[in-house]
């Protein structure tokens, strides 16, 4: 089976386009596959499938495990959706486990998506990591996000195992945790541990919790606009007065790859 490999902002997946639906990827394959010593090396995977006749993204962590969505992967897809002329450029729709989400999609250039609302649970938590403890920020952009405010990101330390997020019962399906670092004027510098996959380069419903929970860190107001820098690029996130979120980045189409044989297991 022929796949095609791709990123946002150094965000990595796999993709599989099965409109049909007739291919069904286990939890040990996708972790096969998205391996990165032994299978292609991916941060996720995505089947690209039409349910009740809309495009719908199902997509599951490195370790196979299902999410809810995927900011910058929703934005890979896209450009694979109209690159390989499944739509038209421009304005359309895809479905995810958090929603229909829209995209705007030029042939070349940054795509936007309109993630959602993006909600401030009001809870005191902490995250502990390497004899280190912060306090922080529940947000959910459908996803579950702690995220923690740092006067360095680089002095957080090896991110190889899951930070311990308190109270845990806040987090019944696991956490992403956001380590995000003031850098200017609405500028954020930031590294996140992804849960099922470990420290990526980059998360897209990971900056829009970084960016309302800057609102809240700073005493700021809505509408916001904050400029994301994770460790794989630039992304920019824009909070209405709703707080819904359009994040707007980059997302490129590598090259295609056989991931048959980890498919035969």
């Amino acid at each position: 089976m022929i796949a095609t490999y791709g990123h946002g902002t150094e965000n990595d997946f796999v993709l599989v386009f099965d409109p049909s639906d007739e291919h069904s990827i286990t939890t040990a394959q996708t972790a096969a596959i998205c391996d990165r010593t032994t299978g292609v090396g991916a941060d996720g995977l995505i089947r690209i499938i039409k349910r009740d006749g809309k495009w719908f993204m199902d997509y599951r962590n490195a370790d196979g495990s299902l999410a809810e969505m995927c900011g910058n992967g929703i934005r890979v897809m896209a450009r694979y959706m109209v690159e390989r002329g499944h739509v038209p450029e421009g304005i359309f729709a895809i479905n995810t486990r958090d929603g229909i989400k829209h995209l705007r999609v030029p042939m070349v250039g940054d795509i936007s998506v309109n993630m959602g609302q993006v909600t401030d649970e009001s809870e005191a938590i902490t995250v502990a990591t390497n004899a280190q403890v912060w306090n922080g920020y529940n947000i959910s952009t459908g996803n579950p996000h702690a995220v923690v405010f740092v006067d360095d990101i680089n002095k957080v330390g090896e991110l190889d195992e899951p930070p311990v997020v308190r109270p845990k019962d806040s987090y019944p399906e696991g956490v992403n945790v956001e380590f995000a670092q003031i850098t200017g004027d609405h500028r954020i510098s930031m590294r996140v541990y992804e849960r099922g996959s470990g420290e990526t380069r980059s998360c897209g419903t990971g900056t829009c919790a970084v960016a309302l929970a800057a609102v809240v860190h700073t005493q700021g107001s809505l509408p916001s606009t904050w400029v994301i820098n994770p460790p794989g690029g630039r992304l920019e996130v824009v909070i209405d007065g709703h707080s819904n979120a359009t994040l707007i980045g980059p997302a490129v189409l590598v090259k295609d790859v056989d991931i048959s044989e980890f498919l035969l297991a």
